[in-house]
């Protein structure tokens, strides 16, 4: 089956601000290999041939929108798991984790940049 992504490029104000957050969110939501790349912090998924991978880099003139990315956990205690992952990372929970209707469980959370994130479990 195709994958439904290849990759995500993320634009940060400062690379070294956002740091921390990545390093320790990136891991959890499935990206555990950090691969070298100059000027990228990047994470890749196990899979070492073509597996999709998550890359931030500094754009200093960057400015965070409406956007967000959602990530799909396996139940909800995942989602709490990854809730506590960012709260530890330096972010703010912005609502939840909670039931938002019935069969759609989430977390919303940004990075330090003002990037928007979601892990939502649905059923």
């Amino acid at each position: 089956m195709l994958r439904l992504y290849d990759h995500i490029d993320l634009r940060v104000p400062s690379l070294r601000d956002a740091a921390t957050f990545y390093e320790a969110l990136l891991p959890a939501l499935g990206f555990p290999r950090k691969v070298e790349v100059e000027g990228w912090l990047q994470y890749q998924s196990e899979n070492e041939t073509c597996g999709a991978f998550f890359g931030v880099t500094e754009s200093t003139h960057h400015v965070a929108n409406e956007n967000r990315i959602a990530f799909q956990a396996a139940s909800n205690a995942e989602v709490d798991r990854l809730a506590d992952v960012a709260k530890r990372s330096g972010t703010r929970l912005v609502e939840g984790p909670m039931m938002y209707e019935t069969g759609y469980y989430a977390v919303f959370f940004g990075d330090p940049c003002g990037n928007r994130f979601e892990v939502c479990h649905r059923w």
